[in-house]
């Protein structure tokens, strides 16, 4: 089994080989567990260490987040979604997959504030409050779908012209309308689905927000994966670059 690692090791990057042996683990103690072995031969394994202390997500700041949202057209239905989906990504801090499995009735009101629910990984629910600004744009774009009536129907769908029935839009969906959205409002920087996680993270925190709280409205199991999308020190990095007087 070691020898297998090293193997590995020869092929694939530190994060995939410590991804490939956890999946020996699991299946050897899954087999262990069935009498169909003694012993698990992967639990002595060492992986090679790799150690992440700062997220490779690219990351908008404030001014380009607002810039990206206040550029989509809201004249269409189109536009009330998009703006809609990436406001829960950067308000929720909830990742792609959740937003876009998100039901009609996933957005809800408690207690006189809009609420949404979040299915994420895992079968995990995860339900959090909405920012005054998201609650906008959710009512905003519901009120122009009119699929209010639909409680089990894809919040967020596609417009169904070309296959003639509306469906929930994929992530690859998604992916090619921010790249269109942030070329539209002259964002150089090369965003991804996961940047609007991070830069709401980052934003929260830069108010003094608690990375315990940032945690909780993330669903994070530990504080060290929010702390992953916080980039607060690359600011504090350029800051002292500028102070280079040549």
């Amino acid at each position: 089994m070691a020898a297998f690692v090293k193997d590995l090791q020869g092929q694939f990057s530190p994060p995939t080989v410590k991804q490939h042996l956890a999946a020996l683990r699991m299946l050897f103690d899954w087999l262990v567990t069935g009498h169909v072995i003694e012993a698990n031969p992967a639990h002595a394994v060492r992986g090679p260490k790799y150690v992440v202390k700062k997220g490779k997500t690219p990351v908008l700041t404030v001014d380009e987040a607002r810039a990206l949202l206040d550029a989509i057209d809201t004249d269409s239905l189109t536009g009330l979604r998009d703006r809609a989906l990436i406001g829960v990504m950067v308000y929720t801090f909830a990742p792609v997959n959740a937003v876009i499995t998100m039901k009609v009735k996933d957005y809800f009101t408690q207690g006189r504030r809009g609420w949404v629910r979040l299915h994420e990984k895992g079968g995990k629910e995860h339900e959090v409050p909405c920012h005054h600004s998201l609650e906008k744009l959710l009512d905003e774009y519901l009120a122009a779908a009119g699929i209010v009536g639909e409680p089990d129907g894809p919040l967020f769908r596609t417009t169904g012209r070309k296959t003639g029935q509306p469906h929930a839009l994929w992530q690859q969906d998604v992916y090619r309308m921010i790249q269109r959205r942030a070329a539209t409002a002259g964002i150089a920087t090369k965003i991804c689905n996961h940047t609007f996680r991070a830069t709401g993270i980052t934003a929260y925190l830069k108010n003094k927000g608690l990375l315990e709280h940032a945690q909780t409205i993330a669903n994070h199991a530990s504080p060290r994966t929010t702390k992953l999308y916080d980039r607060r020190s690359e600011e504090i990095t350029l800051d002292e670059i500028e102070k280079i007087a040549i």
